[in-house]
């Protein structure tokens, strides 16, 4: 999906409960624009907060017309996804897809 249009944002180190306020209006802004990737590589931490986070981006994706594409989504998030049976309206991560 990623296309040179597209807006890629890059979270790094914890996104938690303690940190995912600061990073919401970021996500949005970029998500507002259309299609975005969302690359977590440099995500050290995460928990249900990030997860509700990567919601609420593709909704206002979703919204603008776009969608959302993932890179290297931490394991813990699919977990999290599948526990709360949310894990089937996650993207799929494009590097994955490469291989």
């Amino acid at each position: 999906m990623a296309d040179v249009a597209d807006s890629v944002f890059k979270p790094s180190g914890a996104l938690t409960m303690q940190t995912a306020g600061s990073l919401l209006a970021e996500g949005r802004a970029l998500a507002a624009g259309g299609n975005l990737v969302i690359d977590f590589a440099a995500v050290t931490e995460s928990d249900s907060a990030a997860l509700a986070l990567l919601l609420d981006w593709m909704r206002t994706c979703a919204q603008a017309g776009g969608r959302v594409a993932v890179l290297s989504l931490p394991a813990s998030l699919t977990s999290l996804a599948q526990l709360y049976g949310v894990d089937e309206l996650l993207p799929q991560d494009e590097a994955a897809e490469r291989s």
